[in-house]
């Protein structure tokens, strides 16, 4: 049994709805399959002070010594029996103390910042909202007299022109842990990934393999097991566990179609640990590929909704008309608040084209009377509620959203558990940051992208200097059209087959 610490620092198609104001919901991972059970129990260390919404978080600096959560934590309840089971989810520990908000501006951008937007425009922190900036392909294509139809469809379909930067941070690993070391925040989840691990296994073609199950252990207790990505990697931290403290080595195991190794790793030396197995990644017939959107549709997207419904029309045709001809399906959870007319609502997977199209045209911005959302919730949904495949298919979620999770709800689902979860059910978040995210809500999305071997995916505003800019707390990025981003990052995913 692992325990967590928590504690807190400064449609159409086939849909189901939770309530707008669920029953009592914990904040611990549920028992989760289909991979081999690892009996999870898990206590907060910390409990949230107050159910009811404050009033909107803005950016004004929080006072020096905020008053520290209380350290007592209610009974945890059992979690509601979801549609299909979840996997094993390793317990973390989570860091804590309130801390300051910052004192001085995040780090500068490539490109200007500061951005402006139209009179009388305003985001989810009650800030003035910045133009939207249009890519360069965008103002091309934009220009063209006739474009592809949809799937599905008998119209063209016309290009959308938001533009868009994003940043890996695994990639870029330094300067991600002193992003985390510098942020001063209104009250995060901190997750200790100083200590990071990236574990490869390969089949004897030395070909990736994807959705091999990894374990980590240390004398003699499972301290972390999850499926590999189609690189065929996943990620360790060893100081998010409070099991590992003493622990001088690791065993690590994979095993694919009844083929198994494992190898002892020394701790504290090489970062990259790499398994070969004797078989081979196959297919017969396209990739099986689930693609699920997690969708922000409250009140403070109402300005850039219909773009971002574009976009994701867009993104569904040119997926859909990939030369590799993946076995796609597509899906997606929209979420409000508590309080709002739904929780969260779920389209669940679907071939269907023409049927994911309706539901996102069905999609309406309402609600979120204040700044942060249901997050937590709609997160553990979209992990957990879909019919995921499993054995040999790509999992991905684009979680699209201007606003960080309630995390002063009593008996509320966490991201941080939920992010866990993904991970060792070999589900990839993409977190798309929409105008207005706070630096909280930054600092969560790429903690959520991170964790999670997915990257961190920023609109792009213009501003009034000219050229774009973001003021998101990142120097070196890549910027395209949106729907361009986003297809390449699938793309990317199944040429990772193919190495």
């Amino acid at each position: 049994m692992v325990a967590l610490a928590v504690f807190l620092t400064g449609c159409g198609g086939n849909e189901e709805n939770t309530p707008a104001v669920p029953t009592a919901l914990p904040t611990v991972a549920a028992p989760v399959p289909p991979l081999p059970t690892m009996p999870v129990s898990a206590t907060a260390g910390a409990a949230v002070a107050a159910a009811t919404k404050p009033p909107a978080a803005t950016l004004t600096p929080a006072p020096a010594t905020p008053t520290a959560p209380p350290t007592a934590a209610p009974e945890t309840p059992a979690l509601p029996p979801t549609a299909t089971p979840a996997p094993a989810a390793t317990a973390i520990a989570v860091a804590a103390t309130m801390a300051p908000a910052p004192t001085a501006a995040p780090a500068a951008a490539a490109g200007p910042r500061g951005p402006a937007g139209p009179s009388g425009a305003s985001g989810s922190d009650g800030m003035p909202m910045p133009t939207p900036a249009m890519a360069p392909e965008a103002v091309a294509e934009a220009s063209m007299s006739a474009v592809p139809a949809m799937a599905g469809e008998d119209a063209p379909y016309q290009p959308v022109s938001l533009s868009a930067g994003e940043v890996d941070d695994n990639e870029r690993w330094e300067d991600y842990l002193q992003y985390l070391d510098r942020y001063q925040g209104l009250q995060v989840h901190k997750v200790d990934v100083s200590e990071r691990y990236i574990i490869t296994v390969r089949g004897s073609d030395g070909r990736p393999l994807p959705n091999a199950l990894v374990r980590v252990a240390s004398g003699g207790d499972t301290l972390f097991q999850g499926l590999t990505y189609a690189n065929g990697q996943t990620l360790f931290f060893p100081r998010a566990l409070p099991e590992t403290g003493s622990a001088e080595s690791f065993r690590v195991s994979a095993e694919k179609d009844g083929v198994s190794d494992s190898l002892d790793f020394p701790r504290g030396t090489e970062t990259d640990w790499n398994l070969t197995l004797d078989t081979a990644a196959s297919y017969d017939g396209g990739v099986p590929l689930d693609v699920l959107f997690l969708l922000d549709s409250t009140g403070s997207m109402s300005d850039e909704i219909d773009r971002i419904k574009d976009t994701l029309l867009s993104i569904s045709a040119r997926i859909s008309d990939l030369p590799s001809q993946p076995d796609l399906r597509f899906g997606m959870v929209s979420y409000r608040d508590r309080g709002d007319d739904y929780v969260t609502r779920l389209f669940d997977f679907d071939r269907d084209v023409r049927r994911f199209s309706d539901a996102i045209r069905g999609v309406v911005a309402d609600g979120g009377d204040d700044e942060p959302e249901s997050l937590n919730e709609a997160l553990y949904v979209a992990i957990n509620r879909p019919e995921w495949r499993m054995g040999d298919a790509i999992r991905l979620v684009f979680l699209l959203a201007d606003a960080p999770p309630h995390l002063d709800y009593v008996d509320d689902y966490d991201y941080a558990v939920e992010m866990v979860r993904a991970r060792s059910r070999g589900i990839k978040i993409f977190s798309v940051a929409s105008s207005g995210l706070n630096v909280q809500g930054e600092y969560i999305f790429r903690q959520i992208a991170q964790h999670t071997m997915g990257r961190f995916i920023f609109i792009l505003y213009e501003s009034p200097g000219g050229g774009v800019g973001t003021p998101h707390d990142v120097v070196e990025y890549t910027i395209e059209r949106l729907d361009s981003l986003i297809v390449r990052l699938v793309e990317e995913e199944l040429a990772a087959l193919r190495e």
